[in-house]
């Protein structure tokens, strides 16, 4: 596996979890919710920290863009999602299902917008530049612990 199609499957992976969480929130099952709403978090926000922690400052490092490259950009976009986590779990936390949906469709474009940039651009820039190491970062990747 490749540093590219780990990432992208992780980002396949936030993106079914949150499938199953509209789809709970959906049939009003909120005890569900409440769980699948806490391991989207949390998948999302490790995902996020694997890129900011380890991923972008080796290719800062690299690349020599100093952190204003792609990776600045990324790194607003994940704060823009993170600010919307609680307002989603005080949706859930009222039970608005309303309120729910249209914040979590905010949230899915923003992801999906950046997934994109990710998966086509930056993720191809990080392969090319670690390809002899692929395999040792990749191994740090599916062992990454989110603290």
């Amino acid at each position: 596996m490749t540093i590219k199609e780990y990432m992208t499957h992780n980002h396949k992976e936030c993106d079914e979890l949150l499938a199953q969480l509209e789809n709970e929130v959906e049939n009003a099952n909120w005890d569900k919710v409440l769980k699948l709403s806490d391991e989207f978090k949390h998948e999302t926000l490790k995902h996020f920290d694997m890129e900011e922690s380890y991923l972008f400052p080796m290719f800062d490092e690299k690349s020599s863009t100093g952190g204003c490259g792609p990776t600045k950009v990324m790194k607003m976009e994940h704060d823009q999602a993170r600010s919307i986590f609680p307002k989603i779990e005080e949706a859930i936390k009222d039970k608005d299902s309303d309120r729910f949906f249209g914040l979590s469709e905010s949230l899915m474009i923003l992801i999906q917008q950046h997934n994109s940039k990710e998966e086509q651009m930056l993720y191809t820039m990080i392969q090319n530049i670690f390809n002899n190491d692929n395999d040792t970062i990749v191994e740090k990747l599916q062992s990454y612990e989110f603290k």
